[in-house]
């Protein structure tokens, strides 16, 4: 019944997309269901653009770039969004930097001009770098060094990676932002903050004909930039299993598997995606069912794709309950992954599958801000805009023979990293 009710709900998303002359591409949708509207760019900047001397860059510039403009004074940038009634915010991954407001529709012209002024002459200066650098530390600090189990990304990406640069965390490396000069950052932003590497999206209660004359006005003149090519470093296999032990302030032991997968987009990805969501998506899980409800040995499960538009990592995880070893969580959950490349899931498990990812489909594409992201994603990561539409269609036609074979292929003791997590001893 879900599964009927998630397609009768499902409606296409409309949108025109074209290019200014300086490469910006841009893709506007008309929606006049709420009087709001989300203006986003997404530049096609990640730390796998950075340099193994630059690490964090990408994410530094999520943070710099709010610093204001020639127009914009310091601080200032967050204000205009807030007063006028309206959110915003920035985040970044391996593969892109992502900057969004949601506004009143009233305002989209605000919403324009304030990445417009992000993208022609943003404030890159040493007052702006020391200011957000103590920022970084600080999220470094509480996202990873002083949260439990913080850094088993961390962890588990630079064991994982030899070659690619993804083997270091979006965050970065403070040496290496300490030992920037001002010369780097004004570099860094030259080469990636240019409209040829970035795509607009405004999506909402607009009209679209005006839409497009003000997107002329703010971005027409902005000067295209040196064409970015992204890297093409393909990382060997790992061909055996890569095992270790990290101590950590915590209390209870964990266990954490890091499997080398394809590239987001791909068909294989989306059938691991599937395998992940049954290991953990949900009370009825297998791990949850199994190491959490019978056997009471997980406080904790959980398993998922990092969709890298190069190929990535799918993460399996579990925190132990009261006196579990390491070797016994892993001897549970090696249960759970050899099932999945014994036994086909059954008809019911997969439909059900199926049905989660249609209803999620549905509900983030029910907001502005989620549709303005989709279509970003889209077309920079996939290639391709109307994927936004589609690529629920990948799903939907896998088969118990396809999650089958990707278990088979990639959750293999030779293509993966394990690591225990265990407290630290006590002197």
């Amino acid at each position: 019944m879900l599964a009927t009710t998630a397609v009768a709900q499902k409606r296409a998303i409309t949108y025109t997309e074209f290019d200014l002359p300086n490469g910006l591409h841009v893709i506007l949708h008309e929606d006049h269901a709420t009087p709001i509207v989300a203006v986003s760019v997404m530049y096609h900047v990640g730390s796998k653009n950075e340099t193994k001397d630059r690490r964090g860059f990408a994410h530094f510039f999520e943070h710099l770039l709010f610093e204001g403009s020639a127009n914009i004074k310091r601080g200032e940038f967050s204000k205009y969004v807030e007063n006028a009634g309206g959110v915003l915010n920035a985040n970044t991954n391996g593969d892109r930097t992502y900057y969004y407001e949601v506004l009143p529709s009233n305002e989209l012209e605000l919403g324009l001009w304030l990445e417009s002024e992000r993208m022609l002459h943003a404030r890159v200066d040493q007052v702006g770098v020391d200011t957000q650098r103590e920022v970084v530390k600080e999220e470094r600090r509480q996202r990873y060094e002083n949260q439990p189990y913080g850094t088993i990304t961390l962890e588990v990406f630079k064991r994982a990676f030899t070659q690619h640069p993804y083997q270091w965390p979006t965050i970065g490396y403070m040496e290496d932002l300490n030992a920037a000069s001002e010369e780097d950052y004004r570099n860094f932003y030259k080469r990636f903050y240019v409209p040829n590497n970035a795509t607009l999206v405004v999506a909402g209660d607009i009209d679209p004909h005006r839409t497009r004359k003000l997107v002329q006005q703010y971005f027409e003149d902005i000067p295209q930039g040196k064409p970015v090519e992204q890297p093409t470093i393909v990382e060997p296999p790992l061909g055996k299993e890569v095992r270790d032990v990290v101590y950590d302030r915590i209390q209870l032991p964990a266990v954490v598997m890091g499997y080398r997968i394809p590239a987001n987009g791909t068909t294989d990805f989306y059938a691991v995606e599937m395998l992940n969501r049954l290991l953990s998506a949900g009370n009825s899980a297998r791990m949850n069912m199994s190491l959490k409800d019978r056997q009471q040995i997980a406080l904790y499960c959980g398993a998922f794709n990092f969709p890298f538009e190069q190929p990535g990592i799918a993460m399996l995880f579990a925190i132990a309950n009261g006196k579990t070893s390491a070797q016994d969580l892993e001897a549970a959950m090696q249960h759970e992954i050899d099932a999945l490349a014994t036994t086909p899931i059954s008809a019911a498990e997969l439909a059900r599958l199926k049905a989660q990812l249609e209803t999620e489909t549905i509900s983030d594409n029910s907001r502005v801000a989620g549709i303005a992201h989709n279509l970003a994603n889209a077309h920079v990561l996939l290639g391709n805009t109307d994927l936004i539409n589609t690529e629920i269609d990948r799903y939907l036609s896998l088969t118990a023979e396809d999650l089958q074979r990707a278990a088979r292929t990639y959750f293999v003791n030779s293509n993966r990293v394990v690591l225990h997590y265990l407290p630290t001893p006590s002197n």
